[in-house]
């Protein structure tokens, strides 16, 4: 079995049992998954991943990272797969005999476990968790106003929320049209990650070649916008509620993740680009 088959079959699972496994809410930046040893987030599929397993701590390192902390992965645990990208330098000859360098992606799996699922880890290599005291919404607004080249946000008082690639702005409700905050923050998340597909920003095939509804293109857009506003969710501390027609999405998704097995690591890879250019965030984690 691939590692997009292994990846893609844990998602499947969820999705088969009418859940959308990346609306699981993160509790802020805080509890996003990461490496217990060098703190760094996971990314992409990997923070998906791993936030679809119940553990209340963020925490997470291999068998050998436990053992080298002096402490060990319990008994009969069972560890949670992650990839690993990996740029490859191999030489090639051609027919003439030259011999010239070619950069292949290396795609590999690795398993970790959740500091909840070791024992003798000491105490002080543990961090604490500091609760965030910022009101929610107003770290939406600052997510919101600090996104670069951001597009124009048009609110108005109809019931359609969306993203005009051609003229390159939002059509958002207004606020107190939605029956929550949450709501209203979580949509204006999935339209934005949208944005960011325009030409002049991440220049994102799914969005800039144009596909009419129910095309395998449309799906995949949709699919990374949906994935980016969790992830964006989850960096502000709310819960996403919003799904759209939820039983035509997964139905429309899980046909799509059967036919291409490695769409979901590739879709939550362009998601996290997207959320990542809102964010202006300019280092790269490599997990």
């Amino acid at each position: 079995m691939t590692v997009y088959e292994i990846i893609t079959n844990r998602i499947l699972e969820k999705l088969e049992k009418g859940t959308l496994p990346w609306h699981k809410p993160w509790n802020g930046e805080a509890l996003i998954p990461k490496n217990l040893i060098n703190k760094k987030n996971y990314r992409g599929i990997n923070s998906l991943i791993l936030s679809l397993q119940d553990f209340n701590s963020p925490y997470w390192l291999t068998f050998n990272q436990a053992n080298s902390l002096n402490g060990y992965v319990k008994a009969g645990e069972r560890g949670t797969p992650v990839v690993f990208w990996k740029r490859l330098t191999v030489e090639q000859e051609d027919s003439s005999g030259e011999i010239t360098e070619k950069t292949i992606p290396l795609l590999r799996y690795y398993t970790v476990f959740n500091l909840m699922q070791c024992e003798n880890i000491p105490e002080n290599k543990i961090p604490v968790i500091e609760k965030r005291d910022i009101p929610p919404i107003k770290i939406c607004e600052e997510m919101i106003d600090g996104m670069p080249n951001r597009p124009e946000i048009r609110k108005h008082t109809g019931d359609r929320a969306y993203y005009s690639p051609k003229e390159d702005y939002i059509g958002l409700p207004l606020r107190d049209q939605f029956k929550s905050p949450e709501e209203y923050y979580s949509t204006m998340f999935h339209e934005l990650i949208h944005s960011t597909g325009h030409e002049k920003r991440l220049n994102r095939p799914t969005l800039v070649d144009y596909s009419p509804f129910g095309t395998t293109n449309y799906s995949k857009e949709e699919l990374i916008a949906e994935m980016g506003a969790c992830f964006l969710c989850g960096y502000a501390g709310i819960e996403n509620i919003t799904i759209d027609n939820s039983a035509s999405y997964v139905a429309s998704w899980l046909k799509v993740l059967k036919d291409d097995t490695k769409l979901l690591i590739i879709a939550s890879g362009a998601a996290q680009r997207a959320v990542d250019f809102i964010l202006n965030k300019k280092e790269v984690d490599s997990e």
